[in-house]
């Protein structure tokens, strides 16, 4: 059976059990004018009939920051990370409340779940979240998932909540990732400026044009179009389809999972990767890069073979023992990531030589590859 067999249509979306819902700011406080209680109200009571039909449903909710924003009267956004946490902590009040008091009059109850990328690039706290978040989704809760801007600084954050949904995705190896916006779907123009563009219906989450016809994000949010092709590409790395779908249109959840045509579906190529390289293929974060020559490239590609110092050429970056490192080809194209069995200043002393002398040359010798391909994923 080859991979595409296994990849789910819009017919399958009607069988679908676990499903992220992914909510932008633009929609959520009405463009910039607060927190949109109504349409909110909405979007909750379309979920809630989603989770009496059986389906687990986890919502991941922009806004705070745009809340926050309209608490303090402020125009635009703002550049400085203390300003921005101070938005967060002010806005993310007001919006729990607001989901917590709309969930409760369908009786259902809410945790809000706030996360940094740290939570999700440690391995040990990767596996304590996703627990924690199936047994919110085994006990009928509905968490509400938000990265947390109030500590979160430029150098751990998601850098969008698009991809935050994508990595919550894989966490909870969902079937879905629906992601509500402003705009119908994707388009094959800016359909701002092209009275011609037209809506992209299905696709391969993979297909490289996704990204040449993806724009940029609005005033509130950090994402686009983007952002959006990148998390399908994210998500489609644990077997999940992602609907990209106007939150305005009525009804839009329900529809979408009876397999209505809306917005725009970017299907997975392959079959889901095992947990461990899900996480792996998940993380944003490298610490370095080692260039490989030609040979230990197919060797990675054709086998899913370790990597062994003897096919490593050049490294850079400043690393240690169990960071994640990029692996390139000679041409600079990203072949694999994982994680190091050594630091750099010790791979450096190892280049180009067989696994044999790898005690000769440190004095010791933790592993006789530089990534085990357990730790090891082709990107």
């Amino acid at each position: 059976m080859n991979d595409l067999e296994q990849v789910p249509d819009r017919e399958a979306l009607k069988r679908m059990r676990r499903v992220v819902v992914k909510i932008g700011s633009a929609l959520l406080t009405n463009d910039g004018r607060g927190l949109d209680e109504p349409a909110i109200g909405r979007w909750v009571d379309e979920i809630a009939e989603l989770h009496r039909q059986g389906v687990e449903v986890v919502l991941v909710s922009s806004g705070a920051v745009a809340a926050g924003m309209v608490r303090f009267g402020w125009q635009t956004r703002p550049s400085e990370v203390h300003a921005l946490q101070a938005a967060a902590a002010v806005g993310q009040n007001g919006l729990t409340e607001c989901y917590e008091g709309h969930f409760g009059r369908h009786g259902l109850t809410t945790a809000q779940v706030l996360l940094t990328h740290d939570d999700l690039s440690n391995r040990k706290r990767y596996l304590n979240a996703r627990s924690a978040l199936r047994t919110l989704v085994e006990l009928g809760v509905v968490p509400v998932v938000n990265e947390n801007d109030t500590v979160v600084t430029d150098e751990i954050r998601f850098g969008d909540n698009d991809t935050l949904g994508a990595l919550v995705a894989n966490l909870l190896e969902a079937d879905a990732l629906v992601i509500l916006t402003d705009q119908e779907g994707l388009y094959d123009a800016d359909p701002r400026h092209d009275p011609n563009a037209g809506l992209i219906a299905e696709g391969r989450a993979d297909d490289p044009r996704l990204a040449t016809m993806a724009g940029g994000g609005g005033a509130l949010g950090r994402g686009g179009m983007s952002t959006k092709v990148r998390a399908a590409r994210l998500a489609a790395r644990s077997g999940a389809v992602t609907v990209i779908a106007s939150g305005r249109q009525p009804g839009v959840l329900g529809r979408l999972l009876a397999g209505e045509r809306l917005g725009t579906l970017l299907l997975p190529e392959r079959a889901p990767m095992a947990a461990r390289k899900r996480w792996l293929a998940g993380q944003l974060q490298v610490r370095g890069t080692l260039t490989l020559d030609d040979g230990a490239v197919k060797v990675l590609r054709d086998r899913g073979s370790s990597l062994l110092p003897v096919g490593v050429r050049r490294v850079s970056g400043d690393f240690v023992r169990g960071d994640m490192v990029v692996c390139v080809d000679e041409q600079g194209q990203r072949i694999a990531k994982g994680l190091i069995n050594y630091g750099a200043g010790e791979v450096g002393r190892l280049l180009g030589q067989p696994s044999h002398r790898i005690e000769s040359i440190l004095g010791y010798m933790e592993s006789p590859e530089l990534i085990h391909r357990d730790n090891l994923v082709i990107v």
